[in-house]
């Protein structure tokens, strides 16, 4: 069978290269394995911040696999791939044949793809009977919102124009009225306005009497104005916008994708708690796992240091900006090694930024991937999560600001709306899980090193019922009731 061949190859190679710290390789071996085999559907879901390394396990069974299968990957999980698995399985003597591109390999050759290729094949019915195999589930959602997406940029207008001459004058004339409400709206940090579909009503109309359609505006003019997002992205330097559409539910534009196909899907997830349906996304996709199991770290010898005080501030309070800074001077003094203070406000961080660096000079950084060891990293939780595998393991993460996603971003917003009208509780639905997640994985790091501490100086930790639920996220932990000299 498929899993006593890749058991036993796995071990071989483990023991060949030596002792790894990711417990749970074998595990996760016989699994795919399994699911390959039987081409049924299997969710993975490994502990938040689990060891990179599950990987090999991953591929091995794929290597020996003979069914057709591709594999679906972000552009950074195919660096990865292109630079560490595949020599290594290489070297192990299990070549495993891989091909990418939009057109469909041989039946024993990997389709290696990313997840606009995914969506591309599907809707061209070039998959045939090929298996999915989708690690990185945990931004599974937001991995296909973007490749979803459709954007419109200014020389697209001037490509439309060139070939609608007889348009010419009503489409100058829509683009004037769209950028003067554009560029006269109050914007969000990442310059986004969010529009309504009554200002893209007049375009729609007058694009539904043109034909042929250039790309992209065929495609815009196809996806309908409900359950999509629209928003125009400001360059103010230039005065220039562009057109952005994005679905609030990627995966129900892809319903059915998983229907009378094998699948396995792989991701840092937390554990289902008893009662628990599957999240409706991976429903819409057609999920129906034979397979979900948890692969959850060993048990972790010492408990999470934590600091955050009874008593603080809520970050509307007009004396928080100061609270963070003093907090964060306290926090600083006398570290050895590399802080991290994680703000996602524009304004608060770069000015929190400027105060510690007229305290601490030039170890102070923003968003900087060369920070001295000693050094103090200010950063946006997305900057953090993107590059904290590149940086050196913080001694401690500061956590100014706890990631609840703003309704100021109009896709955000968007979501929000869409689930008010259906009467839910779209924080504790929405906002809090997506926080939880964000909060897990950026703080995994600590958890690797013996001393490092996390503090947070949100008072909305401790001033708000919710916040009892991310203490529970961090669990294990033990609070810190003063600060100790490092």
């Amino acid at each position: 069978m498929l899993e006593a061949r890749a058991h036993h190859r796995l071990k071989a190679l483990l023991v060949q290269e030596g002792a790894e710290t990711w417990p749970h390789h074998l595990s996760l071996s016989r699994l795919v394995g399994r699911s390959l085999r039987r081409a049924d559907h299997s969710l993975i879901r490994l502990a938040v911040g689990s060891d990179p390394s599950w990987w090999i396990s991953l591929l091995v069974p794929l290597a020996l696999s003979e069914s057709p299968l591709a594999l679906v990957i972000s552009d950074a999980q195919r660096q990865r791939l292109l630079q560490i698995e595949l020599p290594r399985l290489a070297r192990a003597g299990l070549p495993l044949a891989c091909r990418e591109g939009p057109d469909p390999p041989a039946a024993h050759v990997l389709w290696v793809m990313n997840h606009s290729e995914l969506i591309q094949a599907w809707q061209r019915q070039r998959l045939g009977d090929r298996q999915l195999v989708l690690p990185q589930a945990e931004r599974l959602e937001a991995l296909l919102r973007q490749a979803l997406a459709i954007r419109i940029d200014p020389q697209h207008w001037d490509q439309l124009r060139r070939a609608m001459p007889a348009a010419e004058a009503a489409l100058l004339e829509l683009h004037e009225r769209l950028s003067q409400r554009v560029l006269a709206a109050p914007r969000h940090p990442d310059g986004r306005v969010a529009l309504a579909i009554n200002d893209e009503a007049p375009l729609r109309q007058l694009l539904s009497l043109l034909s042929p359609l250039p790309q992209p505006w065929e495609h815009w003019l196809a996806v309908p104005g409900r359950d999509w997002c629209s928003w125009a992205e400001v360059n103010a330097e230039l005065l220039q916008w562009s057109l952005q559409r994005q679905p609030l539910e990627p995966l129900a534009v892809l319903s059915g994708l998983l229907d009378n196909r094998g699948a396995i899907v792989i991701g840092q997830l937390p554990a289902q708690r008893p009662g628990d349906a599957l999240p409706a996304a991976t429903l819409h996709m057609g999920l129906k796992p034979q397979v979900d199991v948890l692969l959850g770290e060993a048990p972790l010898a010492d408990p999470l240091p934590l600091y955050a005080p009874l008593r603080q501030p809520l970050p509307n309070s007009p004396i928080y900006a100061q609270h963070l800074l003093e907090q964060s001077r306290r926090l600083m003094l006398g570290q050895e090694r590399l802080s991290v203070v994680l703000v996602d406000d524009d304004q608060l961080r770069r000015q929190l930024t400027s105060a510690l660096a007229a305290e601490f000079g030039s170890r102070v950084v923003h968003e900087s991937t060369n920070p001295d060891s000693n050094g103090v990293l200010c950063a946006r939780w997305s900057w953090w999560l993107d590059h904290q595998e590149r940086l050196p393991q913080p001694a401690q993460l500061v956590v100014g600001l706890l990631p609840i996603a703003s309704l100021e971003d109009p896709l955000t917003a968007a979501r929000v709306s869409q689930l008010r009208q259906q009467g839910r509780d779209w924080f504790r639905e929405l906002l809090l899980p997506d926080a939880l997640l964000l909060v897990q994985h950026a703080v995994s790091s600590l958890r690797r090193q013996h001393g490092a501490r996390l503090a947070i100086l949100d008072g909305r930790l401790r001033g708000r019922s919710w916040g009892q639920r991310v203490l529970q996220a961090l669990e294990p932990w033990v609070g810190l009731s003063r600060l100790l000299p490092s």
